[in-house]
Order: structure tokens, then C-alpha cells, then sequence
């Protein structure tokens, strides 16, 4: 809805309201001795959409840094991925961990 805003050349003008982005967070996946690597490359094409290699060369980054970002996303979408991740860990007996957190 438009509102109208008064100006000093006495013309009404129409003004939009500012609608801001909504936040931002990262899910972020950590290293363990545990989980394979071949399935987190698994994960990270089916759950966050990466493209083979470049799954591969997000694992062995996570692999070296202990962790890495594999994704930005609004709050809800961050929350659900960490958790589908989560729960196919689980549902493999793996104790791959993702977490959230603002970017």
C-alpha cells in the first residue's frame, strides 16, 4: 500500500514502503573421524544442491578446516537443511553435525 507524503513544492507524492531482506545464516558442516567422505559428498548434493566436483571440493575443505559454509539462507530453509542433514546422519549411523549461525 502507498502512502503520500507531502513535499515543499506542494505536490503529493507517492512513496513505497521499505520492505528489508530478511536475515541471512549460514549452515555450516563439521569434521569428524567418523563420517565418510563419500557420504558427505552425498549430503551436500542432495540436501544443498551442489554439483558433484563442486561437493567434492567443498568436502575436503571441510575435511582440512574442520568446517565449512555450504550454504546461506533465510532462517527456516538453514534450519531445515541442517536438520534433513542431521537426521540422514542419524538414519546412517554417522555423527556428521550442521549447524546455523547468523552470517
Amino acid at each position: 500500500m502507498a502512502t503520500r507524503s507531502h513535499t515543499d513544492t506542494g505536490v503529493l507524492e507517492k512513496t513505497k514502503p521499505r520492505i528489508a531482506e530478511p536475515p541471512r545464516y549460514s549452515c555450516l558442516l563439521h569434521n569428524d573421524h567418523f563420517t565418510t567422505r563419500d557420504f558427505v559428498v552425498y549430503v551436500l548434493v542432495t540436501v544443498f544442491k551442489l554439483s558433484e566436483q563442486d561437493a567434492e571440493l567443498k568436502m575436503l575443505q571441510v575435511h582440512k578446516d574442520g568446517k565449512g559454509r555450504v550454504g546461506n539462507y533465510s532462517f527456516d530453509v538453514a534450519r531445515t537443511k541442517a536438520n534433513q542433514t542431521e537426521a540422514l546422519a542419524r538414519d546412517n549411523d554417522f555423527p556428521l553435525k550442521c549447524t546455523v549461525e547468523p552470517v
